[in-house]
This record gives C-alpha cells, sequence and structure tokens, in this order.
C-alpha cells in the first residue's frame, strides 16, 4: 500500500527550513513530529510545526523566510495570498508548501504568552544540524492530547514507550508533568 498520494511534495528537508528561521533571527520552538522525534517518539512526521513569539519585529523575522518560494498549502496556485507581518498577525494557523516540504505555525496563544508559556520550558538540542529551542515533553504531550487527533495519539504512545522520552538534558529547563506551574492544561492550548 503506498501513502505517497498523502504525503506533501516536496519530501520534508527539515534543516533547510530550520536555518531560514534562524538566519533571519525568528524567536520560535519546534513542535508537533520532529519535537517528538526528539523526545524519541518513533512516529513519522512529513512536515514542520514552529511555534513563534507573536509580537511585530518577530512576525516581521518570520515573513522574510516565508517569501523564500512559498505558497499557501492547499490552495490554488493562482490565489493571491501576500506573506507579511499583518497578514501573520491576523491569521490563525498556516501551512505552507516550500521547496523544502510543508511547514506550519498554529495559531500562537494570547500575546505575551507564547504557546502557553511553552517556551520557558523548551530545551535547547540541536535538530538536523541546527541548534534551536524544542517544546518540553510535558508541554508537546498537553498539545497533542489538545489536538486529539488520531496522529497525536499515535505519536504519543510512541513517545511514551520510548526511554529517550524520560531524558532531561542536563542543565536545561523543563517542566515536570502536566498540572504543574507552566505546563498547559489540554484546553489551554489552540491548535490546528
Amino acid at each position: 500500500m503506498s501513502v505517497s498520494g498523502d504525503l506533501p511534495e516536496p519530501p520534508l528537508q527539515a534543516r533547510d527550513l530550520l536555518e531560514a528561521l534562524t538566519r533571519q533571527g525568528v524567536d520560535f520552538i519546534v513542535i508537533g513530529g520532529l519535537a517528538g522525534g526528539a523526545h524519541g517518539s518513533t512516529y513519522p512526521t512529513y512536515d514542520l510545526d514552529v511555534a513563534y513569539d507573536p509580537m511585530r519585529p518577530n512576525l516581521k523575522r518570520l515573513a522574510r523566510p516565508a517569501k523564500l518560494e512559498v505558497r499557501l498549502a492547499n490552495a490554488p496556485p493562482d490565489l493571491p495570498f501576500q506573506i507579511d507581518a499583518e497578514t501573520l498577525e491576523s491569521g490563525a494557523n498556516f501551512t505552507f508548501d516550500t521547496p523544502h516540504g510543508r511547514f506550519r505555525h498554529p495559531r500562537p496563544c494570547p500575546r505575551g504568552s507564547f504557546l502557553c508559556g511553552a517556551r520557558d520550558h523548551a530545551w535547547q538540542s540541536t535538530l538536523e544540524g541546527v541548534e534551536v529551542r524544542i517544546a518540553s515533553i510535558d508541554h508537546l504531550i498537553a498539545m497533542k492530547r489538545a489536538a486529539n487527533r488520531t496522529k497525536d495519539k499515535l505519536m504519543l504512545e510512541s513517545t511514551s514507550s520510548s526511554p529517550t522520552s524520560q531524558r532531561r538534558p542536563a542543565g536545561k529547563r523543563t517542566a515536570s508533568a502536566p498540572g504543574r506551574p507552566g505546563v498547559p492544561s489540554p484546553a489551554a492550548i489552540q491548535v490546528a
């Protein structure tokens, strides 16, 4: 059985997307499937999901790499769509197709909370050869539970059975469990 018809084209080249974001100085954390993989999940991912600081200067930086040959995913190719700080600020969940694969950034939590505090508990790591911040396992679990999609449940299953998911980087700040200060309940997180 082939699933290639369901996969975005081209295949994900996360390194190129992460490098573009870091080169522009975008304040973001990796969430979603790549974060799950960093925590030990074996569930496959086909796009890059990031949470970002929704303040205007960061949105301007986020719009710069977005102008590098991107189009709104699942939209007609001739649909007029301008990617700039104003669009990102007024929009909700965006999914873009790029030459490097699919790139998603869901609606952030209310201004100033940067995905309900996930940034404050994220940890630095090298992902695809790029130094980035990755959502803590506790925030990732809360996001996946909030989404409650089949693929999120499967990713959680594969993460919870992995010994890597229990590891915390030495000296890095992480939250310890949902319901504790700084860790949102699934209801507090807005997802795509």
